[in-house]
C-alpha cells in the first residue's frame, strides 16, 4: 500500500483545513487509517485512527473536538478534517495504515506516506 498526503498549507490561527490521504492498492478498505503529526523538533505524535469499515475513531486529546476522521473507502481515501487550528497544530501530517485494530502507537503502522506540512500563524 502506497500512501500519499496532501492539504497542508498556511493558514491563521482558528482558521480550518483538510488534509486528503489518498491510497494505491486494493487492501486499503480492510486497512485502519491514522494521522500522525511531528512539530518543529518534537517526536512524532499521534493525532487519530479510524477504523477500517469507520465504524470506529480515536482522537488525541489534543485534538477532539476540534480535528475529524473519515474515510471513503470507495475512493481508497482517508481524510483529516481540522477545525479551530492554533499555532500548537503547527507540524508536518502523515497519514499511515495497518492491519490490526485502532491504536495511537506509531510503531505499530506498517505503510507510511510522506509527509504534508501544516503552518498555523498567530
Amino acid at each position: 500500500v502506497q500512501l500519499q498526503a496532501s492539504g497542508g498549507g498556511l493558514v491563521q490561527a482558528g482558521g480550518s483545513l483538510r488534509l486528503s490521504c489518498a491510497a494505491s492498492g486494493d487492501t486499503f478498505s480492510r486497512l485502519t487509517v491514522g494521522w500522525f503529526r511531528q512539530p518543529p523538533g518534537k517526536e512524532r505524535e499521534f493525532v487519530a485512527a479510524i477504523s477500517w469499515i469507520a465504524s470506529a475513531t480515536y482522537y488525541a486529546n489534543s485534538v477532539k473536538g476540534r480535528f475529524t476522521i473519515s474515510r471513503d473507502n470507495t475512493k481508497n481515501a482517508a481524510y483529516l478534517q481540522m477545525n479551530s487550528l492554533t499555532p500548537d497544530d503547527t507540524a508536518v501530517y502523515y497519514c499511515a495504515s495497518r492491519t490490526g485494530s485502532l491504536t495511537s502507537n506509531r510503531d505499530n503502522y506498517n505503510y507510511w506516506g510522506q509527509g504534508t506540512l501544516v503552518t498555523v500563524s498567530s
